[in-house]
């Protein structure tokens, strides 16, 4: 494979990275073994590359895993022959990795539902898009090729309508808000996303509905779909996520982490072109929590 440098000036693993499908750490690890050239000779991945420079670089072959049908009791809101919607309990991931090869909402999902498109790969079969481990709530899940390519595009164009609840720390100073501020990856750690100029742009409205002594609850509305955005940009105004382990405070609500639950998804639906629109219930732990709040202010 091959790519031209439009604009110089960045790391040749961050380059490669930003502009192909490799993550950084492979491209790290391609340029170790000396298979990315740069204008036909082997460079360091620090080297800064140049505008004009022409990039090879080959994509290393993944080793195909099959992971195994589970029969995981799953709340499924929706299903027909193209999509279907499920309810994600709080603590189940959404796909496997290294560390999560079993348990996942994909094991459930290839017991549950026989169909399920095949563009992201063996390893997220349907998955269109995600939710964290630790959050709540409705996922859209694709049948067949044709309706996700059609449910990823109106996400991307960013018709689709995803709504959360969240119980946050402190009073917000206004009942309504947009948050716009570009999400990336951490520089001071890699393994947290945060706000930063070199960031892409991330969107979040926020409505607060409750307000309780030391906390509040807000429904919140994603125009943007980065990592960890939500609980992101409430730490970054000051109101973070209660529970929240990675962005928020230690002293905060007992629960299983994050009070955050994605309670609406609407979207268009890829072969009838109708609106569809549904909610669900947040987790026990949650509707427990704000009953507690609320009979304290009484």
């Amino acid at each position: 494979m091959e790519l031209k440098i439009e604009t110089g000036g960045l790391r040749l693993d961050k380059a490669l990275a930003d502009l192909t499908e490799l993550s950084r750490t492979v491209a790290s690890e391609q340029i170790k073994l000396g298979q990315v050239l740069v204008n036909g000779q082997v460079r360091k991945a620090k080297y800064t590359v140049q505008t004009g420079d022409i990039i090879s670089y080959q994509i290393p072959e993944v080793e195909e895993i099959h992971y195994v049908a589970e029969d995981i009791p799953l709340d499924i809101v929706y299903e027909d022959a193209d999509v279907a919607v499920v309810n994600k309990p709080q603590g189940m991931v959404v796909h496997p990795s290294a560390g999560h090869t079993s348990g996942t909402l994909v094991n459930a999902l290839l017991y549950h539902i026989k169909d399920l498109s095949g563009i992201n790969g063996v390893l997220r079969p349907g998955i269109v898009h995600r939710i964290d481990k630790d959050t709540s709530g409705l996922l859209m899940i694709a049948k067949n090729d044709q309706a996700h390519a059609t449910l990823a595009g109106e996400l991307k164009s960013k018709k689709s309508l995803r709504k959360y609840l969240a119980i946050v720390h402190g009073h917000l100073p206004n009942d309504r808000g947009v948050i716009e501020a570009p999400i990336g990856r951490s520089e001071k750690d890699r393994k947290k996303q945060a706000v930063t100029g070199k960031g892409k742009e991330a969107v979040t409205r926020f409505q607060v509905l409750e307000r309780f002594g030391d906390y509040s609850l807000i429904e919140l509305t994603l125009e943007t779909g980065r990592t960890h955005q939500i609980r992101v940009h409430m730490a970054y105004i000051g109101h973070p996520v209660a529970g929240d382990p990675v962005y928020g405070p230690k002293k905060t609500l007992k629960g299983h982490g994050q009070f955050l639950h994605a309670q609406t998804l609407g979207f268009t639906h890829p072969k009838t072109g109708k609106l569809v629109r549904f909610t669900a219930q947040p987790p026990t732990i949650f509707l427990e929590t704000l009953q507690k709040l609320r009979s304290k202010q009484q």
